[in-house]
């Protein structure tokens, strides 16, 4: 039994929620101790020599930062925040759980599902306060060609109808497709890292447990990196 099922049986609160918690308590740790640097006399400029935790975390911010200007465009720093927050926890989370006896708050579908919805109504909310109602032409499918009625211009839209059930369908398969490869994937690491401590305690689970930090780190990545697509297409003209 890990050590948040432990508490989950002394405390009656679901492990996944302790599991979470922690996560948060060491992001939020990282980032004050990260801050504390930077406000150093010369801590904003001056990096600190060799490896460090901030300069691992300014890496992979700046690493997040071309991704999210690449996806997002030139507002990407409105909306970067929020994808970078998913980042890092998905990813502490992940790390977490590669520790034998732990529990990463990613083995379970309840994280997964809830950033997979927070990803998808963060999409579509950048997309109605971008367009405001003519965002659902992005619902609509293409124009096939327009009509100048009184000096304004009308896009035809004819598939609409069909486009309409298509794209909703997709919108919605998002979280579906979110939730569900982060979670099999994490799943399927964290039991070959413990099949493998089961069966050989040494050496060989190494192996393993470095491939699950590869792991860990890409199917961060991918969740962020779609969470930027769907953003990025968010805003976009329909066209």
């Amino acid at each position: 039994m890990s050590i948040f099922k432990s508490i989950e049986a002394a405390t009656g609160v679901p492990w996944v929620v302790v599991s979470a918690l922690f996560a948060g308590v060491i992001l939020l740790l990282t980032g004050m101790l990260v801050r504390g640097r930077l406000a150093a006399a010369e801590g904003g400029v001056v990096p600190d020599e060799g490896f460090s935790l901030r300069n691992a975390v300014e890496l992979l911010v700046e690493f997040l930062a071309n991704l999210a200007e690449q996806n997002m465009g030139p507002n990407w720093r409105r909306w970067f925040p929020i994808v970078a927050t998913m980042f890092f926890f998905i990813l502490l989370s992940n790390m977490i759980g590669l520790i034998p006896g732990i529990d990463g708050a990613t083995s379970d579908v309840n994280t997964t599902a809830s950033w997979a919805i927070i990803a998808f109504l963060v999409s579509e909310w950048v997309g109605i306060r971008t367009h405001g109602w003519s965002y659902v032409n992005h619902f609509l499918g293409p124009s096939l060609f327009d009509l100048n009625v009184g000096g304004r211009t009308i896009h035809v839209r004819a598939l609409a109808p069909l486009f309409l059930v298509l794209e909703i369908i997709a919108h919605l398969a998002r979280v579906l497709s979110l939730a569900i490869r982060l979670l099999a994937n994490m799943f399927a690491d964290h039991t070959v890292v413990g099949v493998w401590l089961l069966l050989v305690p040494a050496v060989l689970p190494a192996v393993f447990m470095g491939l699950g930090v590869l792991v860990a780190f890409l199917q961060a990545y991918v969740f962020a990196l779609l969470t930027m697509i769907y953003i990025g297409l968010a805003l976009e003209e329909a066209h």
